[in-house]
């Protein structure tokens, strides 16, 4: 989920050992982990338990696509910028942890579309999550990591690009459970979550700012556009919400890490979404995520070219005072030179009888 391009070339320790391809942090890394192994686990009980309608080839069709992108794009993104692959350098453990965002968002995308039977139509979605990485990519710290959101972008692609397309019905989370576990399910899904985003991703400010501003927004909506209050609040029981609550809307890769700028980019994303609802367009949670995650981009752009100018304007003023401090030292060295020497006078003396001497010079 998280990109990087090459760093900016700095002087190199002789006896420094040479660093590891990895990008990740520890902690970051086994969230992927986990998440990968969460949502393979769930994959397997959704075609088995829980009735998943798309075919059962799909999900793998979905893993060779993401994995040979992934690795063929990485590949020519090191030739190009001079770096070993980042898949590199440690061994199979390296390559299944490179691949754990590629894993993610095949599984997600598969399992959270519906684009009847056209696979060609998911597996473009893929190849647009997957590959916007690479495009789609803002300055943050000094190197380039991508802003959007990537699963989410290859959904909504789908949506927008394939009007016939449709998200996966709800229904299908909990088609073949009945009785406790209808709640069991997304209990199971909250604690997990919950647990993965306060102690690994530390989204937990995120997750506070999208739930507080979701009730805020079906209230809003409630009282200006007659909608059913409780039926907006509603949405928030279902398991679908749930899951993009815990795992879709708080990737760490494309959203702040900062606490409240967590809060305020769950809170964008709720209100961006009350928004397009009430303009009676579908599939609002897409969309709206999307929509916030482009203005971060173009944030980021902004802070970027704001610093680079004033940057600018530093070394130009510092490039201004050396020329200056200069051209002041020239011009002071060159009066010196053209006043006469105070100090030292000729006299002139009148010879001593038989001395033979024309002139004296005194001080």
């Amino acid at each position: 989920m998280l990109g990087t391009t090459k760093q900016p070339a700095v002087a190199a320790d002789p006896g420094a050992a040479a660093p590891k391809p990895g990008y990740h942090d520890p902690k970051v890394i086994t969230a992927l982990r986990r998440f990968a192994i969460s949502i393979s686990v769930f994959n397997i009980l959704g075609y088995t338990v829980f009735g998943f309608e798309q075919p059962w080839l799909w999900p793998l069709v979905a893993l060779a696509t993401a994995y040979s992108l992934e690795l063929g794009l990485e590949t020519l993104g090191g030739r190009i910028e001079g770096r070993p692959a980042r898949y590199l350098g440690n061994g199979v453990r390296g390559l299944v942890e490179f691949l754990f965002p590629a894993h993610i968002t095949a599984l997600a995308v598969n399992m959270l579309t519906f684009p009847n039977d056209q696979i060609l139509v998911m597996l473009f979605g893929v190849v647009i999550a997957v590959g916007a990485k690479w495009i789609l990519r803002a300055p943050v710290k000094g190197r380039l990591r991508h802003y959007m959101n990537p699963s989410n972008f290859g959904i909504a692609a789908i949506l927008v690009l394939f009007p016939w397309a449709s998200i996966a019905p709800p229904y299908q989370f909990t088609e073949y459970l009945h009785g406790p576990f209808d709640w069991v399910l997304p209990a199971v899904i909250v604690i997990s979550g919950t647990m993965l985003n306060a102690k690994l991703t530390n989204r937990m400010w995120l997750v506070s700012g999208w739930l507080l501003f979701f009730a805020l927004q079906a209230v809003l909506r409630g009282l200006f556009f007659d909608t059913a209050i409780l039926g907006a609040l509603g949405m928030m029981t279902g398991t679908a919400f749930v899951l993009f609550t815990n795992y879709m809307v708080t990737d760490p890769g494309t959203s702040p890490s900062k606490p409240w700028s967590q809060f305020l980019f769950g809170g964008g994303i709720a209100l961006a979404y009350g928004v397009i609802t009430a303009a009676h367009v579908a599939y609002g949670l897409f969309f709206a995520t999307a929509a916030v995650c482009l203005v971060r981009g173009l944030f980021l752009w902004g802070l970027h070219l704001v610093d680079k100018a004033r940057a600018q304007q530093a070394e130009q003023k510092r490039a201004e005072t050396e020329a200056r401090a200069v051209t002041e030292q020239e011009a002071a060295l060159q009066n010196a030179e053209a006043q006469p020497d105070e100090d030292l006078t000729v006299v002139p003396v009148r010879p001593a009888a038989g001395s033979g001497e024309g002139e004296r010079v005194a001080a």
